[in-house]
């Protein structure tokens, strides 16, 4: 099968109501949905967490790849991609995450070719009931949505998602200046769930080393399951370390460096940052012989969070739940989407290869979004418009 036509289109995904986090204020993403056409009328989807994989794709990638053989993916790696050391030199991962949303789509057109879902062509499904956490945080108001201004609206939302959709794995922002706000949240979910219910939380390196020591105690008392990226870097991790028991989870997917220094306890992913299925697939393995545990991260639309649910089926080794934005996102730019977990879990999709469609309307009505108003603006400090805050918090 011969590679005909490739397009990436870069999208804005909004969310029902934006989120406060460590930078201020988020109100959706903005990735690329990449399609790659056989001349047999097969296309392939792909997703890369990133509008600067568009360009690359539509101006450079695409040419390289047409003509290509779609299932000689080795060989379409080394067109695109110099040397991998090269290709990261000064941490720009933004070309990796292009040909990795492309590889993603060639993985697909293999299995509508050979009319498999994707987890079969991976080895077949240990699991196809997939754990997600459903997300919380302070949030502002959206369209249609008022959000959670205090704790106590954010301990009620996780109460209906539990009583609604029967959640009771939960992680969310934990990245508040004010240190007690976050605290209070924890504290009132844990008080209304229980000791059943699972919290994660995430502060994005919000943090000093000081302020996290202080914060350790309190946080292993609520039964925190994991802390992802409390301070800046791995070295104050492995600090931090010596004072708190909780995991640590963080999206520095160096492996070689948390063998050596012993943290962190997880890796929470994309395969496109890995540079596609293929290379996620050797990553997870190493992980898993070096007893790190991996999961996905939230933000991508049906298509990434597709290819998710396939991985998640095939690998044993990520055995704790993926992040999940499922729940705030309005609208998705493929037929079956949102997903929603229901008592904590997603089904694989059971189609050929990815298992989705893509809705053209959508599609074109997130991509118009783009066009009209750039992509989601993530460092949008509402206190301070126009100026970006500086780490740490506290």
């Amino acid at each position: 099968m011969k590679i005909r036509r490739i397009q990436a289109t870069p999208i804005n995904l909004r969310l029902e109501a934006p989120y406060a986090w460590v930078f201020g204020e988020l109100d959706g993403f903005s990735p690329t949905i990449v399609e790659v056409e056989t001349e047999d009328g097969l296309i392939g989807l792909g997703e890369a967490p990133t509008p600067a994989a568009a360009a690359i794709i539509n101006d450079n990638l695409a040419a390289r790849l047409i003509g290509r053989d779609a299932f000689d993916i080795a060989g379409a790696e080394e067109v695109c991609l110099p040397y991998w050391t090269g290709v990261q030199s000064i941490n720009d991962r933004s070309r990796i995450m292009a040909f990795g949303a492309i590889e993603m789509a060639l993985w697909d057109l293999r299995g509508k070719a050979w009319r498999q879902p994707l987890y079969q062509l991976l080895g077949g499904a240990v699991r196809k009931d997939i754990p997600f956490t459903d997300y919380f945080s302070l949030r502002g108001d959206g369209p249609e949505v008022k959000g959670e201004k205090t704790p106590e609206q954010v301990a009620d939302y996780c109460v209906q998602l539990h009583e609604t959709h029967g959640t009771t794995f939960f992680e969310g922002k934990f990245s508040t200046g004010d240190t007690k706000l976050s605290l209070k949240m924890v504290e009132l979910i844990r008080q209304k769930l229980g000791d059943d219910a699972m919290i994660r939380i995430d502060s994005n390196q919000a943090y000093s080393l000081a302020t996290a020591r202080r914060l350790a105690r309190p946080l292993e008392e609520l039964g925190v399951r994991n802390w992802e990226d409390p301070v800046a870097t791995i070295e104050e991790m492995r600090e931090l370390r010596r004072h708190c028991s909780i995991p640590f989870s963080t999206h520095n997917i160096d492996i070689a460096r948390a063998m050596e220094i012993k943290v962190p306890d997880a890796f929470v992913g994309n395969p496109t940052v890995h540079g596609g299925i293929g290379r996620m697939l050797r990553f997870v393995g190493a992980c898993e012989h070096a007893g790190i545990d991996f999961w996905c991260y939230s933000g991508d639309s049906g298509v990434g969070s597709a290819a998710y649910l396939h991985l998640c089926a095939a690998l044993g080794w990520i055995r704790e739940p993926n992040q999940s934005l499922f729940r705030m996102l309005p609208m998705d730019v493929i037929e079956e989407g949102p997903f929603s977990p229901r008592n904590n879990v997603v089904r694989v999709p059971e189609g050929h290869g990815l298992g989705v469609t893509l809705s053209r309307e959508n599609l074109a009505a997130c991509h118009r979004d783009f066009i009209e108003n750039g992509p989601c603006n993530k460092y949008h400090d509402p206190a301070k418009p126009g100026t970006y805050r500086r780490l740490p918090l506290n």
